[in-house]
C-alpha cells in the first residue's frame, strides 16, 4: 500500500483501476467495478444463499416468472458447475469460460450465438464457468461476461438480469455480482446452516452497498414447512420474508425433468407453486424496498435460534 492510502494498481477486464483501502470492506482487496461495465436500464438482482439451498431452481422460476408478465430476461449462471439455466435450455450450455479458453481469450473472436443460448419463453441464457477447482477466481470470470454482454449490446433490450450465484461469499469472487446488481436476495430454509449463511452473505451486501449501488431485498424461505427460525432472525435484524416455497415434490421432480415448474403437468401442487413464483415476481417489480441491516454476531445468533 502507497502512503497515499491507495493500494497497487489492479486490473479487471483489461482495464487498470486504484482501490482505496477498505473500499469493498475492512481488508478486502477487491478489485473496484470500471464504471464502463455498469449495466443501466434493467433491473438486476442477484440471488445468493447457503449452497445447496436451491438458488437455481429460485432464479429459473423467478426468470420464467418474468418472462410470463411479459418482461425480457437475461439469467447469468456464476457457478462452475453451470446448472443454473439448464431447466430453462433442457441441456448443459458450454460456458463463458470454456468458450474465451477455445480462442485464447481474444473476446473480439466471440459471437454472442456462442455463450448466449434461449430457453423457456425467450429467457436468454448464460453460464460463465469458472476457473478448474483451486487455480483462479470466479469474479473475473463474472466481469469477463459482462463485459462480452456489454460489448455486444445484449443488455440494451433486457428489462431484468438475474444473478445466480454460488454459495457463501467469503470469496470477493463469489461477492462480485453485487458490483452490478440493484438488489441482492437470499434464499433460505428454516434452519440454523442456512441463516448462519445468510448472515454472512447480508455483511457481503453492506460491504459492498458503501461504494455500489446494491441493496438487500428481502428473504427467500425455500424448502420450509415453518419459518419460525427465519422469522425470529429477521425480527431481530430488520428484515421481510418476500414469498415461502414449502417442501414441494413437484419442484424436485421439474428439476429431474430439466424443466421448469411452468412446463410441468396441470396438478394442483404445481399451480400452487406457480402462483407463488409469480407472486413474487410481482412483487419485486412491483417495490423497490431495500433493507440497511447489520449482521450479527456469530454468538448472537447461536444463542438466538434454536429451542430452550
Amino acid at each position: 500500500m502507497s502512503a497515499n492510502g491507495i493500494l497497487p494498481t489492479r486490473r479487471q477486464g483489461g482495464t487498470a483501476t486504484k482501490v482505496p483501502t477498505g473500499a469493498d470492506g475492512e481488508g478486502s482487496v477487491q478489485v473496484h467495478l470500471d464504471e464502463s461495465q455498469n449495466i443501466e436500464g434493467a433491473m438486476v438482482l442477484a440471488i445468493y444463499g447457503k449452497g445447496g439451498i436451491g438458488k437455481s431452481t429460485t432464479s429459473s422460476n423467478l426468470s420464467a416468472a418474468f418472462s410470463r408478465l411479459g418482461k425480457r430476461v437475461l439469467q447469468v449462471g456464476c457457478d462452475p458447475k453451470h446448472d443454473s439455466t439448464f431447466t430453462l435450455t433442457r441441456r448443459m450450455v458450454p460456458t463463458v469460460i470454456d468458450t474465451l479458453a477455445e480462442v485464447d481469450f481474444h473476446t473480439e473472436e466471440i459471437r454472442p450465438e456462442d455463450f448466449v443460448y434461449e430457453g423457456y419463453n425467450g429467457v436468454m441464457c448464460v453460464e460463465t464457468g469458472g476457473p478448474p477447482a483451486g487455480t483462479g477466481c470466479g469474479g473475473y470470470v463474472v466481469g469477463q461476461t459482462v463485459k462480452l454482454l456489454k460489448q455486444h449490446h445484449l443488455l440494451d433490450d433486457t428489462d431484468v438480469v438475474v444473478f445466480d450465484v454460488l454459495g457463501d461469499v467469503v470469496c470477493g469472487g463469489f461477492a462480485a455480482p453485487l458490483q452490478h446488481a440493484d438488489r441482492a436476495f437470499i434464499v433460505t430454509a428454516n434452519d440454523f446452516d442456512s441463516i448462519f449463511a445468510m448472515n454472512r452473505i447480508i455483511a457481503a451486501i453492506k460491504a459492498k452497498s458503501a461504494n455500489y449501488k446494491v441493496r438487500l431485498g428481502g428473504v427467500i424461505a425455500n424448502r420450509s414447512e415453518e419459518t419460525d427460525q427465519i422469522d425470529k432472525f429477521n425480527e431481530r435484524v430488520g428484515l421481510e420474508t418476500m414469498a415461502v416455497f414449502p417442501l414441494l415434490d413437484c419442484i424436485r421432480r421439474s428439476r429431474l425433468m430439466k424443466r421448469t415448474l411452468f412446463e410441468m403437468d396441470d396438478s394442483p401442487e404445481v399451480r400452487d407453486a406457480q402462483q407463488r413464483y409469480m407472486g413474487l415476481a410481482e412483487r419485486i417489480l412491483g417495490s423497490h424496498a431495500s433493507y440497511d441491516v447489520d449482521p450479527l454476531p456469530d454468538n448472537e445468533i447461536f444463542n438466538l435460534l434454536g429451542f430452550d
